[in-house]
């Protein structure tokens, strides 16, 4: 992840601007919205997400209550991308304010809010607002603070976080990065400072975060959410060894499956997991690397490298024979 991050950065130039690649983002909100909404029961498939996000097409017998969700969630990603990277002349230069804290949840619920606002929220506590309930402990026994305390906690979390800049940009520090990022993460949601939605909101300011940083955005899949749940009740408990594994993976499988082959021009050499597709597996890429049949390079690092265009021209000539 080290090396992927530093490649990025050096080599690639960083992150693309949304108007730049508006196509690799949309490709990234559309599964995020899906599989962040799914992590929390939602029952709409990638395909329906993708055409309600890009056409405004409902399709399906799904309850509105799923659609409603998807579309508040693909809205607010949109417009953390577009604030991570080209902010607006309101930003201080901060990683996150309170502002975004609560434009974020606002975004992400009003729009199902229109329709199944929560059951025990008053007027004081909708899309934006801090919750003015108490909370029940959870499963594993984590109890959220009283509500009175939430707005300090939750101000106290924007000031933790911008505290923390210079080691999470830098990715140095007696506690591994991811870790660090995995600690930040389980913060917000110890504090739980929305009556609903607090693990959408808090997986959209981690975004946040991570594209102020350079850093790729991490999508959490549907399929790992027992993991994911497991890891978070550790976190509880001080141990952010697994959900920081976690941030990380996907981080680098966000990297390399979106961003570095959007930025790589045909000849530009990139990891070979940038270029990997239907026709093959890394595994197939590194074995044509080493037998000299994909012209790549091994770097110092160990990391085989190559081009699109070098692949193109394996995939042409691979079943001829070698003089």
């Amino acid at each position: 992840m080290e090396a992927a991050i530093a490649e990025l950065n050096e080599r690639l130039g960083g992150l693309p601007a949304p108007k730049e690649a508006e196509f690799v983002w949309s490709d990234i909100w559309h599964l995020e919205a899906h599989h962040s909404t799914a992590l929390e029961g939602n029952t709409l498939v990638l395909r329906e997400v993708e055409l309600l996000l890009e056409k405004g097409r409902a399709v399906g017998a799904k309850p509105l209550k799923d659609y409603m969700e998807v579309q508040g969630y693909g809205a607010a990603a949109r417009w953390v991308y577009g604030q991570a990277i080209e902010p607006g002349d309101w930003h201080n230069g901060e990683l996150v304010n309170l502002y975004e804290v609560r434009q974020v949840h606002a975004r992400a619920m009003a729009p199902v809010w229109e329709v199944a606002p929560h059951p025990e929220a008053t007027e004081r506590e909708g899309p934006g607002a801090f919750r003015e309930h108490d909370i029940h402990p959870f499963a594993a026994g984590m109890q959220p603070p009283d509500w009175p305390l939430v707005p300090a906690l939750t101000e106290n979390w924007v000031t933790s976080v911008n505290a923390r800049a210079g080691r999470l940009r830098d990715r140095v520090g007696d506690t591994p990065w991811p870790e660090q990022l995995a600690d930040l993460h389980n913060a917000f949601e110890k504090v739980h400072p929305f009556i609903d939605g607090n693990g959408r909101t808090g997986r959209l300011l981690l975004n946040l975060v991570l594209v102020r940083l350079g850093y790729p955005p991490v999508i959490v899949l549907k399929g790992q959410r027992p993991q994911y749940l497991a890891a978070m009740r550790r976190a509880d408990e001080g141990d952010y060894g697994p959900l920081g594994e976690i941030l990380a993976r996907a981080m680098y499988d966000n990297l390399n499956r979106f961003i570095v082959p959007s930025l790589a021009g045909p000849a530009r050499l990139v990891p070979l997991a940038a270029l990997v597709d239907s026709d093959f597996t890394l595994v197939a890429l590194r074995q044509a690397a080493q037998r000299g049949r994909l012209d790549a390079v091994q770097g110092s690092d160990g990391t085989w490298r190559s081009s699109r265009r070098a692949v193109q021209d394996y995939k042409l000539h691979k079943g001829e024979r070698r003089a």
